[in-house]
């Protein structure tokens, strides 16, 4: 069944009785720490346990440090032989940034590995499982269907960028029972409460973007950081996430609040040049992307080339429309507050062309949260 990218968000994590499963949702929680901080590397977390006790814990924390099994190993290195390896990714074979993992695990004398998810590079995939095995490291895959969802599930960003060269890209939309996004004057601030808002900024803060169209930003000038997220609950720092706009005609103001450090906008090639010397006065990134209006698939094929694995979007109703004619929609957020605006207001999707009903493409619900003020979070994907 497919999952979301971000479940533990709104989600508890299983108890699996079995084991290995447990000692893997440990290693899911330790990766978990370096979501939206990793790319392009993909966040892994590993857990070392030796006679039954877990000696060690690690997770990738960002791009070109050392990997997750490295990070637990160096904790226990020259006492870590005949132990157990929980890695949620199997262990890498090639050298980058740093080392090959399974060097590294055959040198702690490691005797068994167990693995949650094998990795999506084509060029890679089950590499790492066969350089253990062949190494006489009793290598295998969580036996666990739940547990290993969700392992694939984490690295589902990674995976979308390497087979398919874009970004995991979550719709995110807060509406009324009947679907509506802002009233007939386009005032949309609040529909959702505090608390939807509040989980939304912690989404926020695990996607590598945050990306919106020009007339949210003509109509709210929002800032799109995560100030009101919750603490994390490892005890780091919060992070605002990439900002991008999707400004055709490039009519925002460059000195809109958006626009801040590492913050670009994808626009059409024929947008007017007087307008494209004004953001490169104001020092906003362009990147043109098709003729008018804006290719989304060569916009997020940008994207994916800058190392965006992850983009939130927070659209309006042209916008989500164009992302969902085009199936360009990973998982979807719908937010739902207890209240009606009516036929009058602005819908939360524009229209997609459906002419019949038999046209439909039904999404599968994955997930769902509950608020106390009667908001309601449903995850669905395609």
């Amino acid at each position: 069944m497919p999952e979301s990218a971000f479940r533990w968000l709104f989600a508890p994590d299983p108890t699996p009785a079995d084991a290995d499963a447990a000692m893997m949702v440990r290693a899911l929680v330790e990766a978990r720490r370096g979501v939206g901080r990793t790319a392009p590397n993909p966040p892994v977390g590993a857990v070392v346990v030796k006679d039954g006790v877990v000696v060690a814990v690690g997770h990738h924390a960002r791009a070109g440090e050392r990997h997750a099994e490295v990070v637990a190993l160096d904790q226990v290195a020259g006492r870590a032989r005949g132990a157990t390896l929980y890695v949620t990714l199997e262990p890498c074979t090639h050298h980058g940034r740093t080392p090959p993992c399974v060097e590294r695990v055959l040198a702690e004398g490691i005797a068994r590995v167990v693995v949650g998810a094998v990795d999506p590079n084509p060029r890679v995939s089950g590499g790492g499982l066969d350089a253990l095995r062949a190494a006489g490291v009793d290598a295998r895959l969580v036996d666990d269907p739940v547990v290993a969802a969700q392992a694939a599930a984490l690295i589902a960003p990674f995976g979308t960028a390497m087979t398919r060269s874009r970004p995991w890209v979550v719709l995110k939309i807060a509406a009324t029972l009947d679907g509506r996004v802002a009233s007939a004057d386009g005032r949309s601030r609040w529909i959702t409460g505090a608390a939807a808002r509040s989980l939304v900024h912690e989404l926020r803060d695990h996607v590598d973007a945050v990306l919106v169209g020009s007339g949210t930003v003509l109509a709210d000038d929002p800032v799109l950081t995560v100030r009101d997220a919750p603490p994390r609950g490892d005890g780091s720092q919060r992070r605002d996430p990439r900002r991008v706009v999707v400004d055709g005609a490039l009519r925002c103001d460059p000195r809109a609040r958006v626009f801040g450090a590492r913050s670009l906008v994808l626009h059409a090639t024929t947008a007017p040049a007087d307008r494209q010397r004004a953001f490169d006065d104001a020092g906003v990134e362009r990147v043109p992307a098709g003729a008018s209006p804006v290719d989304l698939p060569s916009a997020l094929a940008a994207l994916g080339a800058r190392g965006i694995h992850s983009v939130l979007v927070e659209a309006g109703p042209r916008l989500a429309a164009a992302l969902v004619q085009a199936q360009l929609v990973d998982e979807l957020w719908w937010l739902s507050a207890p209240t009606l605006l009516g036929g009058d207001a602005v819908p939360a999707v524009g229209p997609l062309g459906i002419a019949s009903p038999a046209e439909l493409r039904r999404m599968i619900v994955v997930g769902a949260r509950a608020f106390g003020d009667g908001d309601h979070l449903r995850v669905l994907v395609p």
